[in-house]
């Protein structure tokens, strides 16, 4: 079903709805428990879900499958995204083929962002420059079949005024050549929301306006992903969740009621907006705390109009009757596991979460624009001069380097020094944590995690060497039982104790 047929249900029925987003993973236990989680998650009572194309179409194959498992055995109707970027029209067309064999009808057409370490967006040879090229290539090969959605900026509406009018033409061109629905970025002030929806609307554009809400989950990925997405965040939001960033429990309590504040003041505007699409990051519990929340509670029908997952493929979208056994599916293991990688990007990180990954879908890569990166480190020309970048970034001198774009955690002032001179010595430290015995969680310096805990940790250091330095190193290293080392160069191979 259409995504805007839904919409037009629930105004018929008066009520709210709302949908989720998901990514493909990035290992393949990750996927597994992640079909786990969007089963559990179904019985939120979502409209629709939708799967991302992930960065530079690297997943395209991940996200087909995706999309067919969720449409014929969860049975949950699913908008599948897709990009121009590094796409040819033929990849494009299998994609669509694809997804239309699976019973999708719904696409979120993009142009996409810049692939890894790219500063500006190109098109592949064969591909499409724009997302409206994306469009009218759908319209003329697969006519009305497929709904299409697109993507809207809130924040363009504090662009300069020539610059947000042409934004505006952009998207109307865009809705004129066939998208029928507009899906929002993130945003956190509604202020801001409500301007562009306004503009929006006099500028001509009717179709139905879905605002994307991101649930406040750890402080550090709040802080990662608006500055990637460089969305603004309400100096209310700073004040009362930055005394508590080292408690990732308590910020999501704190977010949970901001951002559900910021739901109900959408819900009641005069902009007749009765749908929120949350931008779940994989994860379970933040959205289903929202929910809660808002007092969202799911329709019986919405969550299981049979006793099992109603395939929506279109060879089994009608069937009624299946084998006594899919009644009587355990559900006892989904349940007990549902909330076991809450934080999955902490200290370390686990492979097995759904979430697994940074937040951007490249991994380790430049944030910074190449005019911000020559202003920030300038040109180095040699070994001591890259050096010196490390050391400084040690002393919160520089306030990011390549592998890290927030600046050195209050801990790293305990050991700047020894860093500092490591640096200097040639091997550049890239992650590390000073030993804590016993430290109280709520310790200015130390501390993270709920209150009335206490924070044990390994010393720990990652850096860059030489192989040269290596070799010089690693003898010195195992004169101590107590030190374990792994070194991997580029072409993989392992050295370690």
């Amino acid at each position: 079903m259409k995504i805007t047929q839904k919409i037009a249900q629930a105004e018929k029925d008066d009520r709210t709805w709302w949908s989720f987003e998901y990514f493909p993973p990035r290992t393949a236990q990750g996927l597994q428990n992640l079909y786990d989680r969007i089963e559990r998650m179904r019985l939120l009572g979502p409209e629709f879900i939708d799967i991302t194309w992930n960065a530079g179409g690297r997943t395209s194959d991940l996200t087909s499958e995706l999309v067919k498992t969720c449409q014929s055995l969860i049975g949950v109707e699913t908008c599948m995204h897709l990009t121009c970027t590094n796409m040819q029209q033929e990849k494009i067309d299998i994609a669509l083929r694809e997804a239309k064999a699976h019973g999708c009808r719904n696409i979120l057409a993009l142009r996409g962002d810049p692939p890894a370490g790219q500063d500006e967006w190109s098109a592949v040879e064969g591909g499409f420059v724009h997302g409206i090229d994306l469009i009218h290539h759908i319209r003329a090969h697969y006519g009305d079949y497929f709904e299409i959605a697109i993507p809207g900026f809130p924040q363009d509406v504090d662009l300069p005024p020539e610059q947000f009018a042409q934004e505006l033409k952009f998207l109307k061109d865009k809705i004129d050549a066939g998208a029928a629905l507009i899906f929002t970025q993130m945003f956190y002030d509604v202020d801001i929301f409500f301007r562009w929806v306004e503009a929006v609307r006099k500028f001509g554009i009717n179709v139905p306006i879905i605002p994307g809400i991101a649930p406040i989950q750890t402080w550090n990925g709040f802080m990662r992903s608006t500055t990637l997405s460089k969305t603004t965040i309400p100096r209310s939001y700073l004040e009362v969740l930055e005394p508590h960033r080292s408690n990732d429990e308590k910020v999501r309590e704190i977010g949970i009621k901001l951002v559900a504040n910021m739901c109900r003041k959408i819900l009641a505007s005069p902009f007749n907006i009765r749908g929120l699409h949350f931008y779940t990051m994989n994860l379970e519990k933040g959205t289903k705390m929202l929910l809660e929340e808002l007092n969202l509670v799911p329709r019986i029908e919405a969550i299981k109009p049979l006793p099992w997952r109603q395939s929506l493929t279109p060879s089994r979208r009608t069937e009624t009757i299946r084998p006594i056994f899919w009644a009587n599916r355990t559900h006892s293991y989904l349940s007990r596991t549902e909330n076991w990688d809450e934080y999955p990007n902490g200290r370390f990180g686990d492979s097995r979460s759904p979430a697994f990954g940074e937040i951007d879908g490249y991994g380790v890569w430049m944030k910074q624009t190449k005019e911000q990166a020559l202003a920030l480190w300038g040109n180095p020309t040699s070994i001591a001069e890259i050096s010196s970048l490390f050391s400084r970034f040690c002393f919160g001198q520089l306030k990011a380097l390549p592998w890290s774009d927030q600046p050195p955690e209050s801990e790293t002032s305990v050991i700047n020094q020894p860093l500092a001179r490591i640096n200097e010595l040639g091997f550049l430290t890239i992650n590390s944590q000073p030993a804590v015995n016993g430290a109280r969680s709520d310790d200015k310096t130390f501390g993270w995690g709920p209150a009335n805990g206490f924070v044990y940790q390994k010393a720990y250091l990652e850096f860059f060497t030489s192989p040269e330095l290596l070799n010089r190193l690693i003898p010195i290293i195992t004169r101590d039982p107590l030190v374990t080392y792994y070194a991997i160069n580029k072409g993989g191979d392992l050295r370690t104790n």
